[in-house]
């Protein structure tokens, strides 16, 4: 007799135009309970959703979208597709001005300004240093999200450009909030990396030379995840406020009622 699967929601769909979409459904909490399906999603921009991916996300009953990025970003990708009734919130994460002679390098340099830039470590160094900055410095930012998802923001959809470091930061520290494994958030982290999630790295130069193995490799470390970054920021927590709980609470400001509330939306019942 042929073993009847459980019916999980379809959360892979073959967005054309949207990057690195998923529901983070499913990933275990450390008193034995899951968050719930169709409550919190992620993904990279929605600047270049078709209206076929327009159509698909219309159908999860989005109350609100978090997009991280800054200025810069929306003026280089464009801005999000408007989802009627669906509430957009734009909370950058990082400054337009900080970096932006480093990211014009990363599109417009050659071999060798890439490498005085990016090679032996740095680039992974930058990142890193990118995910400390981005717990220590946004708290603020972090808060109001985790207080919009605890009164009525869910179900939510969180991106940034390509929905790994900024919105994996921020997802990450939702997760956190309502109990999730450390491991597992990793686990969903480094989904990003699968190829037909990945950011199209973007350069002004198009030929063989501008987008060469060697120039890629170079890239690579901005455009992974990294279970180093998301160390990082796990580190960054401890070191700076000594428990997650004392970041959640006097970090982020999230009172006890407030995480129930999280929980309540986004955990299913024991």
């Amino acid at each position: 007799m042929t073993q009847q699967l459980p019916q999980i929601p379809s959360t892979e769909p073959e967005l054309s135009g949207v990057r690195n979409f998923r529901d983070v459904g499913g990933l275990p909490t450390v008193d034995g309970r899951r968050v719930r399906y169709g409550r919190l999603f992620r993904s990279g921009h929605l600047a270049h959703a078709t209206e076929g991916d327009t159509a698909f996300l219309s159908t999860l009953g989005l109350h609100t979208i978090f997009d991280f990025r800054n200025a810069a970003d929306q003026k280089l990708e464009g801005p999000d597709v408007e989802l009627p009734g669906v509430r957009n919130v734009n909370l950058p994460l990082t400054d337009p001005a900080d970096g932006a002679q480093f990211w014009k390098m990363v599109r417009e340099g050659d071999l060798d300004q890439l490498k005085s830039i990016l090679a032996d470590g740095k680039a992974a160094g930058r990142m890193s240093a990118s995910y400390r900055t981005i717990i220590k410095q946004r708290t603020a930012e972090h808060s109001r999200v985790l207080h919009a998802l605890a009164d009525d923001s869910v179900p939510a959809l969180m991106h940034c450009a390509a929905g790994k470091d900024r919105a994996g930061i921020s997802i990450a520290v939702s997760l956190l909030a309502v109990g999730v494994e450390r491991e597992a958030i990793e686990a969903d982290y480094l989904k990003s990396n699968d190829p037909h999630r990945r950011y199209l790295v973007r350069r002004s130069d198009n030929s063989p030379a501008g987008m060469s193995p060697e120039v890629m490799e170079l890239l690579s470390p901005l455009f992974d995840a990294r279970a180093e970054y998301l160390e990082a920021a796990f580190e960054t927590i401890e070191e700076t406020w000594g428990t997650t709980e004392r970041y959640l609470a006097e970090g982020l400001k999230i009172a006890p009622e407030t995480r129930e509330r999280l929980r309540e939306r986004l955990v299913d019942e024991a």
